[in-house]
């Protein structure tokens, strides 16, 4: 199985640091605001990868972050006349509920910065100690010419870096791109007691904390956004190494694309920006998920009503077959004796996925093998062992794509008996009456589709 690390720039072997186990720290979303398309990718692309190594058997050890104090949090609480607390509190079961749409699986550990203050104190205190900080009148600072290979992670040039969107200016500091590790209380805000002072973490000290608690000074792969190679990971990197000793930390980064809205970033200040939110009032959540992995995660998305209407006839053709596929099912002969084209779904589905989990390709897997079997059914070449296979298939890739299943909510019984009813209407030739029962069904809601296969029905 290979993967492409970041930090490495290209792909490599995947060689956990323990035999059949995964470790995995993804740095989640800062909740002041609702989720957004950007979120929504990152936790999509990380959940499928997660997905991946149970399905080949791993033990994953999962972990997720929420950020819960810091600049963006105590201005929009003050916005609001709450508490950063109490913001927290209203937003983050917001993203739960957005995730879980999404088909999501819940982290193994969801650690809230606020949580952790003691570890990041104590790392501060660690890099204190070895003459990698200093302080000034606002709080204790990384002095990153104590790391030498800073830059070098995110393949910076210091001599012509321009400033990060998260790097302060600040009178007397050593280097434009010091860090803050701790920052002094200001009238109103959050506080925290340390031996510096009163005051809060910075930003990057918060993620190094909470992997280090839950993972251990070295694990195997840290993830997130593009967007966050510089400077987040990149401080990241220089004080958990800093802290913990050469050859500590993530073994393996993983960053997945931007979103971008006709070619241009996703951002708020250009006005080019929608939250999950938005898409789901026009869209099935799933609709949302199948455009996300119909590219590769490492390569950004431009996003459009078209690319969601690409989606959604993607996954109205996959449901439309997983209603199909057993309709006449007894009348089929047994077996053809041949290759079973769900084991060749399975098997070029394991191919893709092993190659720095190739969604996209993936994805030809699954649509090749409803191309095939349709086209078995069309010649009436069909058999119980070729359904078999194919249903069995679809069962074992949608526990890592979570998209193809789906629980439809039950028919009324008044409602089967009217489908039944345009069953028997249609073989009677009685079209008047069972046109008549398809104006009523979609009056309720429920759309019916005659297709070479039989009739299938969904909600609209």
């Amino acid at each position: 199985m290979k993967i492409f690390s970041s930090n490495l720039g290209k792909k490599v072997d995947l060689k956990p640091l323990a035999d059949g186990k995964v470790g995995m720290y993804v740095c989640g979303p800062t909740v002041y605001d609702l989720a957004h398309l950007g979120h929504g990718r990152s936790a999509v692309s990380f959940d499928v990868m997660r997905r991946y190594f149970l399905f080949k058997g791993y033990d994953v050890k999962y972990v997720s972050n929420y950020t819960d104090i810091d600049d963006k949090m105590i201005n929009r609480a003050e916005e609001e006349k709450i508490s950063v607390a109490e913001l927290a509190e209203r937003i983050i079961p917001e993203y739960e509920k957005d995730y879980a749409a999404l088909g999501i699986m819940k982290p193994d550990v969801l650690p809230r910065a606020t949580e952790y203050i003691e570890e990041m104190i104590e790392i501060i205190r660690r890099l204190e100690g070895l003459g990698h900080t200093y302080l000034l009148d606002d709080g204790v600072y990384f002095d990153v010419a104590t790391f030498e290979d800073y830059g070098k992670f995110s393949g910076q040039n210091l001599d012509e870096l321009k400033m990060g969107a998260r790097v302060d200016v600040k009178e007397g500091k050593r280097n434009p791109q010091d860090f803050v590790l701790w920052k002094f209380k200001k009238e109103g805000e959050p506080f925290w007691t340390s031996q510096w002072g009163e005051g809060r973490p910075g930003w990057h000290i918060e993620c190094s904390a909470m992997s280090f608690k839950n993972l251990g000074e070295q694990f195997d792969i840290h993830g997130g956004g593009l967007d966050l190679k510089f400077p987040h990971h990149e401080c990241e990197v220089a004080q958990s190494l800093c802290a913990f000793g050469s050859g500590n930390f993530a073994k393996y980064w993983l960053h997945n694309g931007f979103i971008n809205v006709d070619n241009v970033k996703m951002s708020k200040s250009l006005g080019n920006f929608f939250t999950l939110r938005d898409i789901f009032s026009k869209y099935k959540p799933q609709v949302v998920r199948l455009m996300y992995l119909q590219t590769h995660y490492r390569n950004p998305i431009n996003f459009s009503a078209e690319l969601l209407d690409q989606a959604k006839a993607g996954l109205e053709r996959i449901h439309t077959f997983v209603m199909c596929l057993k309709v006449d099912y007894e009348k089929l002969p047994q077996g053809n004796g041949g290759e079973l084209y769900g084991e060749k779904c399975l098997e070029d589905f394991v191919y893709y996925m092993d190659d720095d989990f190739n969604t996209s390709g993936a994805l030809e897997a699954v649509f090749s093998l409803i191309f095939h079997i349709n086209s078995l059914r069309c010649f009436r070449t069909l058999t119980k062992d070729e359904v078999d296979s194919a249903e069995s298939a679809l069962k074992s890739v949608d526990k890592v794509l979570s998209l193809i299943f789906f629980e439809e909510e039950a028919l009324s019984s008044d409602i089967e008996a009217l489908i039944e009813e345009r069953e028997e209407a249609r073989k009677a030739k009685n079209f008047k009456r069972s046109d008549e029962i398809r104006d009523q069904l979609l009056k309720e809601g429920i759309v019916l589709e005659d297709t070479s296969f039989g009739t299938v029905w969904k909600r609209t």
